[in-house]
């Protein structure tokens, strides 16, 4: 009975202790939720391949309008059918992975008007995604681990939205905050928000901005602004943002190859380096760009 119950204890110190070191280690980021055909969510963190998914979006929010979620053809949020997903995001968190709500995106109607606005939107993400109450949560009963700012409208009233999230995330389960700025420094939507340190993971955008993507004729742009973001940004990783396929961005596409070879030893040497994010879940199915290329990152 004492063997059983000694080996009973190394078991669950061994599995705590993985989760400590994946939480821990350098991973993959993705998003999921704008394309149908990506599959599942509970497929998408079964895979293995990702340390975080963001939902995305929350593309309506702020000035007196109504929050609401767009996830493309997954289900219709108005009805009550997105709620199906709270299963999915329970058992991708019982498998180490973290399932974020990312607010924005580039094509929605978002914007702050004030402080006080930003309390009110903060209220209503903890109410109905995280920690608190509330009649009617678009993805059910689920908790998700945080929030992910995808900001590419507006630029005030950020850092007090992020504040206030905070803010819950002491009274009770801690609420993951990160950005996904564009790579020109600083971001002209989160730079002040950024400034606070309240951020644990900035994922940026490494693409669709020339000036500061990773060209391998060229690498210096990219190296001097990977640079700036990790001396300059108080968050606890900075990750890679780059498209999943060519077909996921107008331009910054890195090859797999060229990523391992290249980008990652180069990056792997500020202590800041979180690993890779990767838009989206959809376009790496298409191209096996996180297959390839996990064991490096």
């Amino acid at each position: 009975m004492k063997i059983k119950l000694q080996n009973s204890f190394l078991s669950c110190a061994v599995i705590f202790l993985g989760l400590i070191l994946n939480a821990e280690a350098a991973g993959i980021v993705v998003y999921w939720g704008q394309n149908g055909g990506e599959g599942k969510l509970i497929d998408t963190c079964s895979s293995g391949l990702y340390q975080i998914v963001n939902i995305a979006f929350l593309s309506t929010f702020g000035n007196g309008q109504k929050p609401q979620l767009n996830l493309a053809g997954h289900c219709d949020p108005p009805s009550g059918d997105c709620q199906k997903l709270s299963n999915s995001i329970n058992q991708c968190q019982s498998q180490g992975v973290k399932v974020l709500l990312s607010i924005g995106g580039g094509a929605g109607s978002y914007s702050l008007s004030s402080a006080d606005d930003a309390r009110q939107v903060a209220d209503y993400l903890w109410n109905n995604f995280l920690g608190g109450r509330s009649s009617f949560r678009p993805l059910g009963n689920a908790v998700l681990d945080g929030i992910d700012f995808d900001i590419e409208a507006g630029q005030d009233h950020y850092s007090d939205l992020a504040g206030k999230l905070y803010e819950y995330g002491l009274k009770g389960k801690k609420v993951y905050l990160t950005a996904a700025p564009q790579c020109p420094f600083p971001d002209q939507r989160l730079g002040n928000a950024l400034k606070t340190g309240l951020f644990d993971y900035v994922w940026v955008q490494f693409y669709n901005n020339p000036q500061c993507e990773y060209i391998s004729s060229d690498p210096n742009k990219f190296k001097n602004s990977w640079n700036q973001w990790t001396s300059s940004i108080p968050a606890k990783k900075i990750y890679i943002g780059l498209p999943a396929s060519k077909a996921a961005a107008g331009n910054g596409y890195v090859l797999k190859q060229v990523l391992i070879n290249e980008v990652l030893p180069f990056a792997k040497g500020s202590s800041k380096y979180g690993g890779i994010m990767l838009w989206d879940r959809y376009n790496d199915i298409q191209n096996g760009y996180s297959a390839a290329v996990k064991g490096s990152v």
